[in-house]
């Protein structure tokens, strides 16, 4: 079965790859993972991602087939996020942005809601289709190798940073 995303302006389901070899507007989800620390958790996504493969992100993406509530979303990122990391935890909505960036052939236009979750258990097993590797690093390391080495990131993940960044006392984030 082909998988599906929900554009933004007809509300309309489009496959998957078609949204995003066309650029066509949609909505996506990114869930930030930070534990007691102040530490990030990252994934390294599976080559085989139809785009950025090899690239490090955030904790979890995906893509809910409904937005007639922000519990709809938080519903939808809180399972995916079981299926690609095994982890079960509660979700927080922190902000909502919208990108339009190429990803090689492909193009990611999304309106991107971007959740928080907390989680201090050593248990984490990522699903080997979507996930290569994964590690915790603090924001500031994050931010620095990014600013090094901006092209082993997904290209949302630079951005959701950037803001993440410009708000982290509003997000009580540790920064170190």
């Amino acid at each position: 079965m082909k998988q599906q995303v929900l554009l933004t302006r007809s509300l309309f389901l489009c496959e998957k790859m078609e949204a995003h070899e066309r650029g066509l507007q949609h909505y996506a989800f990114s869930i930030i993972i930070i534990n007691d620390n102040g530490d990030m958790l990252l994934q390294k996504r599976a080559y085989s991602k139809y785009h950025c493969g090899g690239l490090w992100s955030n904790a979890c993406c995906g893509h809910p087939l409904s937005v007639d509530t922000i519990k709809d979303i938080e519903q939808a990122a809180f399972i995916r996020l079981q299926e690609e990391m095994g982890i079960s935890i509660s979700l927080r909505h922190l902000f909502t942005f919208e990108y339009l960036e190429k990803c090689g052939d492909l193009t990611e236009n999304e309106i991107d809601y971007v959740f928080i979750g907390k989680y201090n258990n050593s248990a984490i097993l990522p699903n080997p289709k979507e996930v290569v590797d994964y590690r915790w690093k603090s924001i500031g390391e994050i931010i620095r190798d990014i600013e090094s080495y901006p092209q082993k990131y997904t290209p949302w993940f630079r951005i959701l940073t950037s803001q993440l960044m410009a708000n982290y006392n509003k997000y009580k984030l540790k920064n170190n």
